[in-house]
Parts: structure tokens; sequence; C-alpha cells
């Protein structure tokens, strides 16, 4: 295989009023839903899902426990959208010091993108990331949001960002030498 160059996003935002929400608000068939309860099963299901195509392949190695650690530390969310009742994509959150939430995972699963769904659920998330600390007694509230993301992800990744308020504080490249997509399902 042929190396080629990764560029990797880190963006921010460092204030609620940075979000612009999406004009595009999806019916009532459309439903965003706080997983309360953590699943490991639920949430790699959610992650090869969306990620199978786009090269999420970081997670794919960590044991049932190891999932179960991440999703039950205080403040860690995923929020999930529904169409009529099937899983479309989700948005998770790592909370980190000092105020600081990370937007870990974002995404529609390939079949529901293209519907304008995206935009709802980043905006959705964004608002869910400020009001951490109202649901989470204990964790200090939320000074800023950030996440990254890279030149692999969808062509509409980016642009979806930038235009929610989203602002580049770091770009970096780096040599990556191709891998197939695992899809939802190894050998898929």
């Amino acid at each position: 295989m042929s190396t080629t160059t990764l560029t990797t996003w880190s963006l921010e935002m460092t204030s609620p009023a940075d979000l612009v929400p999406s004009a595009a608000v999806p019916g009532p068939e459309i439903r965003i839903v706080r997983s309360e309860v953590p699943s490991p099963e639920f949430s790699r299901f959610l992650y090869t899902a969306v990620g199978g195509d786009i090269h999420w392949i970081d997670r794919l190695g960590l044991t049932r426990e190891q999932w179960a650690e991440q999703l039950g530390r205080p403040g860690a969310e995923t929020w999930v959208v529904y169409d009529r009742g099937t899983p479309a994509g989700y948005v998770e959150f790592d909370p980190q010091p000092d105020g600081v939430v990370e937007i870990v995972y974002f995404g529609l699963v390939a079949e529901f993108r293209g519907r304008r769904i995206g935009g709802h659920l980043l905006t959705v998330g964004i608002e869910k990331a400020w009001s951490l600390a109202e649901r989470w007694p204990g964790l200090t509230p939320t000074r800023r949001v950030w996440l990254h993301t890279c030149s692999l992800d969808g062509p509409t990744a980016m642009p979806n960002y930038v235009r929610r308020g989203f602002k580049v504080f770091r770009e970096e490249t780096e040599p990556y030498e191709p891998v197939p997509t695992p899809g939802s399902w190894t050998g898929a």
C-alpha cells in the first residue's frame, strides 16, 4: 500500500453563544434520546454502525470491561438520534478536567446521511455538552467544548462543525498508510 497524508483538525467553542443552530429541524419521526444506562454492547453497535465505513478503528480492540469503564465515568454521555425507532447515529461526550467537554464521537449510520439529520443532531449535542454539569452535580460547568475530525471522515463533517460555530485551533498532518475500512461487521 502507498502512504498518503492524513490531516487532523481540532476545533473548539468557548461559549454557548458560539453555537449556530441548524436551520433544518427534522419532523416528529426524528427523536434524540440520551442513552442513560451505559451499555457496552449498544455503544459498540453505534460505534461500528457509524464509523465502520470511515475508518473508526481505535476502539475495536477494547474489551467489554474497557467499554464499560469508559461509558461509566461521571459525565460520559451518549445521545442517540432515532428515525421512527431505528438508531440513526449518535454523539458521545468525554468530560475532562476544568469544565472541558470533548465530543469524542459524532456521526450517522450511512443510510441516514444526506437527510439533514446531522446538523440537528450536532446542534442538540452541543447544547447538551454545554449543559452537562446540570445533569452531573459535582462536575465543573462547561467552559469549552471541543472535538477533532480528520480527512478520513465524511465530506460533510468539517463543514457541519464550522457551520455550527466551531473554530479550528490546531491542524496536524502526518503520513498515513491506508487500511481497508472494517465495515459494521468483521469482513463486511
